[in-house]
């Protein structure tokens, strides 16, 4: 029996902990098949980003097309789109075909700080991505660069979480993952009208590369099960806690989260 598809379009991370490797693990995990729209070939490790290579636009557009008309999908995330060409492509090959929900995870920067994202990319992500998005997960330094909006509080979260709604999603998560004088992570919903809160305990770890990849695809793969945006988001939250709790290092930097707990624990 052929399972729900989900199409992941985002970057390669040559060290398997973050991108389109993240996401992938995430959908097997979650009992997806998963498909690839290659937007950028990173040069890293579990120390850093030390280069990258874009991948053409309308191969990009090309790869959705292809697989989309092909094979059908329940639902997309997008990852590192890193630029204003790329961004203008995807939405256009989105409008092509119908493959469900579309996750925004605006990657702007590796967690070393590395930049991913070229400057003028804000602007498309704003004017062209936003407004066909059914949800976005924006961390806080991604808040900061679309909105202005510093976060350093739960009420500044709110706060983030009315503007970037502005822009044209039908959801925003905002994560508060980087309040680290919070002592829970809570990751706030809000659709225009009402906020949804969903807390997780901060774990005790430097292990946390592709938590934010890792967050987004689950929420993609419960939307591509057919489950409403809150249910979704509280499946995804109990799944990235899960994954945090069981990341592992690896090499001389900082270790991925891990969803092959699900192997063993499934989430009910």
């Amino acid at each position: 029996m052929t399972p729900p598809r989900a199409l992941t379009i985002a970057g390669s991370d040559s060290g398997g902990g973050a991108g389109l490797q993240a996401d992938l693990r995430t959908f097997f995990a979650c009992g997806l098949h998963g498909m690839t729209a290659v937007t950028a070939v990173t040069v890293q490790n579990s120390v850093g980003v030390s280069g990258y290579h874009v991948v053409p636009p309308e191969v990009v557009a090309a790869q959705v097309r292809a697989v989309v008309t092909d094979i059908g999908a329940q639902a997309v995330k997008t990852g590192m789109l890193a630029t204003a060409g790329t961004i203008a492509a995807v939405a256009g090959a989105l409008d092509e075909v119908d493959a469900g929900p579309l996750v925004v995870d605006p990657v702007a920067a590796s967690m070393h700080g590395d930049p991913l994202l070229h400057e003028e990319a804000l602007a498309s992500y704003r004017s062209a991505l936003f407004p066909r998005a059914t949800l976005v997960t924006p961390n806080l330094d991604e808040v900061r660069l679309l909105t202005g909006v510093a976060v350093t509080s739960r009420a500044g979260q709110r706060e983030a979480a009315r503007v970037l709604h502005d822009l044209g999603p039908r959801w925003v998560l905002v994560k508060g993952g980087h309040l680290r004088d919070d002592p829970e992570c809570l990751d706030l919903l809000y659709d225009g009208t009402d906020f949804h809160e969903f807390t997780g305990p901060r774990f005790a770890t430097e292990h946390t590369h592709g938590g934010g990849d890792t967050l987004a695809a689950a929420i993609t793969s419960a939307l591509a099960l057919g489950r409403s945006v809150p249910e979704a988001v509280a499946f995804g939250k109990g799944f990235i806690t899960e994954s945090v709790r069981a990341a592992y290092p690896l090499g001389r930097g900082t270790g991925p989260v891990s969803p092959l707990w699900r192997l063993t624990s499934p989430l009910p």
